[in-house]
């Protein structure tokens, strides 16, 4: 963190009328960042702080992409040095910089893709891929660059859900695809590779192969996430697929009726066992409201997510209604945050996807590109 302070020193007194840092920042640590529970100051957001003659300029860094909330946060930052006495003019700048963390030892890094986030689920028909298409349009319309990797071999969904169903990707250079784009976020899927009819009969070594070369052989354009979209269950495959992918943490989906949540328990140990952290659970069709008459009922049970979160000692992102709505937009190809950005269901699923990014800004960074290449040879 850099702060500068511009004041004349010709030996004179100090003049009264420009304000201390300290008070500065005394000012700003009343200013609270709902997303990471602390004030801008202890959160270490405040970069840049320049002072001259009353007039005070600030940056505000977010680890984590949050462009709706930009004007609000500026807006309080300014109120609070304003209110200074001795400060005349304020202008605070807010961004957000989303930097590369660690994922498991031993894993092979992916060019181009800062953070990997697994979308995962213990059992199948919980919405694990309408949730993922939505957290990555939510990462992309709050700033970030996002892809989107469905790697459920078995049963692609992703090509519908995310309107490109039909399209094939391109190859610049005969080796590697070029992935394909919708709604501002980049999309590779098995289901561009072959018809729709076809069932991909392959043992789990063939399902691997084939996930490492969507992962690998994509021309990923300098992500900041790139979700991946796991095939349900806590098999062979998806252990393999948790230790060859390069995560930074995992996202369990679940809905909340006591079936779903014995096998979210597994889930939640399967990436445990590959040292993936648990980012958190978003429970699925957590209430039913009727479109007709408004009345709720909580149909698979109520307050199951939450439940299981505390067990496990990880964080609910959000509990998202069962909603005509929802379905309907994933299936046309449009889905919620983007075919009703408004809508409270998009409300919801952007509030996760803030809260995602906030706990990966948690973990630990990734300084391996810090380090020089050592090469040991014979002289």
């Amino acid at each position: 963190m850099v702060f500068s302070l511009f004041q004349k020193s010709s030996g004179q007194a100090p003049d009264a009328s420009v304000p201390p840092r300290e008070a500065v920042l005394q000012a700003l640590a009343t200013v609270v960042d709902d997303d990471l529970g602390r004030d801008v100051v202890a959160a270490k957001l405040v970069r840049q702080v320049q002072i001259d003659r009353g007039q005070v300029s600030l940056e505000l860094v977010l680890p984590y992409p949050a462009q709706s909330k930009f004007d609000a946060l500026r807006e309080a930052a300014e109120a609070a040095v304003r209110a200074l006495p001795e400060v005349t003019a304020v202008q605070v700048s807010v961004r957000s910089e989303v930097v590369a963390h660690a994922a498991q030892r031993g894993v092979q890094l992916l060019p181009g893709v800062k953070n990997i986030i697994a979308v995962a689920s213990g059992k199948g028909g919980v919405g694990k891929s309408t949730t993922a298409a939505n957290l990555a349009l939510a990462l992309a319309a709050e700033g970030a660059t996002v892809g989107l990797l469905d790697a459920d071999i078995y049963g692609p969904s992703q090509p519908l859900m995310m309107g490109l169903a039909g399209h094939k990707p391109e190859t610049t250079d005969g080796k590697t695809m070029e992935p394909l784009e919708a709604h501002g976020v980049q999309v590779i899927s098995i289901g561009f590779l072959v018809a729709e009819s076809q069932a991909m009969i392959w043992r789990g070594p063939m399902a691997t192969q084939a996930l490492d070369q969507l992962l690998r052989g994509t021309r990923w354009r300098d992500l900041d996430y790139l979700l991946v979209d796991l095939p349900p269950g806590t098999g062979d495959i998806q252990l393999s697929l948790a230790q060859r992918v390069p995560l930074t943490g995992a996202v369990i989906v679940t809905t909340p009726q006591d079936i779903a949540l014995l096998d979210v328990r597994k889930g939640i140990t399967l990436f445990e066992k590959v040292n993936v952290p648990i980012l958190g659970v978003i429970e699925n069709m957590a209430v039913h409201v009727c479109s007709q008459c408004g009345h709720s009922e909580h149909i698979f049970g109520a307050g199951g997510g939450a439940r299981i979160a505390g067990e496990m000692g990880v964080k609910l992102l959000a509990s998202m209604p069962l909603s005509l709505s929802i379905r309907e937009q994933a299936d046309g190809g449009t889905p919620t945050v983007a075919a009703d950005p408004d809508s409270a269901n998009a409300a919801l699923y952007r509030a996760a996807a803030r809260q995602l990014a906030v706990a990966v800004a948690s973990t630990a960074k990734d300084y391996s590109n810090k380090f020089p290449t050592i090469t040991v040879s014979n002289t």
